[in-house]
């Protein structure tokens, strides 16, 4: 039985491995979209079987990153602009909500956490940052902020909006503006969650993802 839990442990283990490097791949349009997804190759790099990046493939195509088309294989999805637009009217209102949460919710140790991404943010900054970093950095603050608000099914939901939004920030990265103004948004949010004013937070956290969007949309 100890045997049996062991080995499966084991492929639970390794199929997180492969989900987690090959959705990174994916956002980080290392496989670009609407390109193959070679399986032989992943296998290679992972140094797993088929299976574990089969499973993660499954899970990647219910998550709208892959798509498999019968008899053809399975492929990075493509990006559309339109994409960007649809996940913001999503995402906005669930973002207000994590916020508004967090600011209620936040254990003491998730609260120093936030404390330090928001320092991160003034001493990138000042630091003369490239975009990647700030890229990074703010999707940080977002899988922060979706811990601190205490509710699965959200942090769930926006996980997968997030990895789908930051595929397009990646895919657009060379013909973006400067992102430290939008970056630096995130520390009112932050600000609002650790003074406990849950109203100020969702209303920051809106208009963050509002702004971003629009300097994405309006350099297409």
């Amino acid at each position: 039985m100890a045997e049996g839990v062991r080995e499966s442990s084991t492929s639970q283990l390794m199929a997180e491995r492969a989900y987690v490097y090959i959705r990174d791949q994916i956002v980080t349009v290392g496989i670009p979209p609407g390109s193959p997804v070679d399986e032989e190759k992943l296998m290679r790099e992972l140094g797993v079987g088929r299976t574990p990046v089969r499973e993660a493939l499954k899970r990647l195509s219910v998550e709208r990153l892959v798509t498999v088309y019968p008899r053809r294989g399975t492929f990075a999805s493509e990006i559309q602009l339109d994409d960007e637009l649809w996940l913001t009217e999503v995402r906005v209102p669930l973002e207000g909500l994590a916020a508004d949460r967090a600011a209620r919710r936040a254990s003491a140790k998730e609260r120093r956490t936030l404390e330090r991404l928001s320092e991160d943010i003034t001493r990138e900054i000042a630091g003369g940052a490239d975009m990647l970093p700030l890229v990074l950095l703010d999707a940080e603050i977002h899988r922060a902020v979706y811990r601190a608000a205490h509710n699965p099914y959200l942090e769930s939901t926006l996980t997968t909006y997030l990895n789908l939004g930051m595929r397009i920030w990646f895919h657009r990265l060379s013909h973006l503006p400067d992102l430290s103004p939008h970056v630096l948004d995130q520390r009112e949010v932050i600000a609002a969650i650790l003074e406990r004013d849950g109203d100020l937070a969702r209303r920051t956290a809106e208009d963050h993802l509002q702004g971003c969007s629009h300097s994405i949309r309006s350099n297409a």
